[in-house]
Order: C-alpha cells, then structure tokens, then sequence
C-alpha cells in the first residue's frame, strides 16, 4: 500500500488478501482455512438472522520502529467471545483456536500493516455466528468462526481533539440483567438512532444513564466511560456495562502512573466535580470529552477545550506499549512473525 495517505483512509471497511474461517460441526471445531472471498453461504433459517446469536470482537496490530508486527491482548478478546457465547448460548471458541485464527489472519496480510509512525494501524474482527437453521426459539448447533482484517486510519487525523458528549434519558443502551455486558450486534443495533440523533445535534455520541433508574453513568455509546479528579482514575460499575480492554489496560496504566483507581456506581451529579472526562476503546484509545450536555435539564458541564494532563500521559502511554516503544511489562503484546 505504497503511497497511501494514512490519515484520510478512516475508520471503514476495506479489502484485504485472506479471511480466516473455522466451523463447528458435529459437536466439534474443525480445522482453520482461508479464504479470499468476502461473502458467505448462509442459510436463511440460520439463528444468527433470526434470534441475535452472533457476538463480534475488535482488536488492533501495530507495527513496530523495530519492523515487528504487534498484537495487543488477543488473549482478552479471546475471553470475552467466551463470554458472549456463554450469554446467548452460542458454542464457545478456545483461546488457542482464537489466537492461532487472529494470528494467522494477520500473518497472511501483513502487507496491509500500516507503518510505524503513521497512527493507522491494522484492524482485526473476529465473528462468531449462529449457522444452524432453526425456526424455535432455540441455539444453533452450528457455528462460523471468522476472522478478517483491515488497515485503518488514525482515530483522530487531525490530532488529539475533545468532544462533546450528550445525555438522552428518553434512550437506553441495554437493559438491567440483559445482554449490554456481552459484545453482540443487538446492543449496537439499539443504539443506532440516539447515535444518529447525538451525531445530528452535533455531538460526537450519547452519554447513557442506567436504565433502571436514570441516576448513574452507564457508558459512552460504544465505549467506557472514566473520570478523573483527585488522582483518582474513576470508572462505572454495572451489569450492563461491556468490560472494555482498553479501560482493563488504562486502569492498570493508571496504577503504574500513581493514580488510585475506583471502580463504582458514578451518579450524573458527580459530572460537576470532575477535572477531565473521556471515553475509552479500541478504536481511539481514549476520546477526551471537553463538555456533556444534559438535554433533558439543560445543563452542561465543561472539562477544556485540550485534552487533560492525565488522559495524555494515559494515551501515550498505552499507544507506547501498542507500539513497542516502552516495555511490555504486562506481557500484553505479542508478536506475529
């Protein structure tokens, strides 16, 4: 990919050489196999069209100053897949199995890794759906295991900007006790229209309070939610909040940083106290947030219009490690010959 303009490619989806694909069948995984098309034979009964059994992950590489290609926390991901399936009785796909596929996929594309230094990175999907027919409400007892990738731009082409962030209460992410701590596409699904509507208004995504009561911080459309004030590093506790491996990452950083770390139930009124707001995941890091507008009681609260001192030293310091500019002390990285 000679020549190409790392900052306008964006974050979408792309073409690459290999998709890697694995079937359960016969109460067995079978063998991994690659494949060059970008479609599948699915059957119209399949469970993942019809009742939601389909769970997705989302994982990055970056190439190193030293040429070697990273992966970050593959092991993770691997886990929470499980957990999905576990969620909507889908058959689990072993961490070895997962790791070997995510692997592969990237050994086979390595040419589509963007270069160190270029904020563009590669994108990796691991998807895991139901292919059995089925016209009960019931699980499948076949499944696909795809992984595919693409190269992606940096999630801030201009530089590391705040945000605005709106609260809607007339929207709920998920429900208590329901499925918002598993990473299935219904979740995103039901976010869509108060995204389209933040996105509309001008704001970057909606701030979702808890659905049972309206009273606490859930997360940040697609991502988690922190606040920092008092050295304190201050993230959401809930059942229905996705456990992000990225906050996992940062809560560790800020440790390592002298931070103290609190993971609780945050009410919107401590909005007020906070000296610097973001929202994290995958795809940006860390997106800091220079102000929430509370839609419903017209008010707003305000964190600068640069990102905070702490959410830089977090950012840099995780893309660091991504990297491999500093130490893996962790042991998050992997390298993919």
């Amino acid at each position: 990919m000679e020549n190409q303009d790392w900052k306008k490619i964006g974050f979408g989806y792309s073409k690459t050489n290999y998709n890697v694909r694995c079937t359960f069948k016969d109460g067995k995984w079978g063998e991994l196999e690659l494949s060059d098309s970008e479609y599948l034979n699915l059957h119209m009964a399949a469970t993942s069209l019809h009742y939601g059994q389909e769970a997705f992950e989302g994982l990055k590489a970056f190439m190193g100053k030293d040429g070697k290609v990273r992966v970050f926390r593959m092991d993770e991901n691997a886990k929470r897949m499980q957990s999905s399936s576990d969620g909507i009785l889908m058959e689990r796909v072993p961490t070895e199995l997962f790791q070997e596929a995510v692997k592969l996929a990237v050994q086979k594309n390595i040419e589509f890794v963007p270069p160190y230094g270029s904020g563009a990175s590669l994108y990796i999907r691991p998807l895991l759906i139901g292919t059995g027919a089925e016209i009960g409400v019931k699980p499948a007892d076949e499944y696909l295991f795809i992984v595919f990738v693409m190269p992606v731009g940096p999630y801030f082409p201009e530089g590391f900007k705040p945000t605005d962030l709106v609260i809607m209460r007339h929207f709920d992410r998920a429900a208590p006790q329901g499925t918002g701590k598993y990473k299935v596409g219904g979740n995103y699904a039901a976010s869509l229209t108060a995204g389209k509507k933040a996105k509309a208004e001008g704001y970057s995504a909606v701030l979702y309070l808890d659905a049972r009561e309206k009273k606490y911080i859930d997360e940040c459309g697609p991502a988690n939610f922190f606040g920092i004030k008092d050295d304190t590093y201050i993230t959401p506790e809930s059942e229905s909040i996705l456990p992000s491996i990225t906050n996992m990452s940062l809560i560790q950083i800020a440790q390592d940083l002298g931070l103290k770390v609190e993971r609780r139930k945050v009410a919107v009124e401590e909005l007020a106290t906070f000296e610097e707001v973001g929202a994290c995941g995958t795809a940006a890091v860390i997106s800091p947030i220079k102000r929430i507008y509370d839609a419903d009681n017209e008010k707003e609260y305000l964190y600068g219009t640069e990102p905070g001192k702490w959410s830089v030293k977090l950012y840099d310091k995780l893309r660091a490690i991504q990297n491999g500019d500093e130490p893996d002390q962790h042991g998050w990285v992997e390298v993919v010959d």
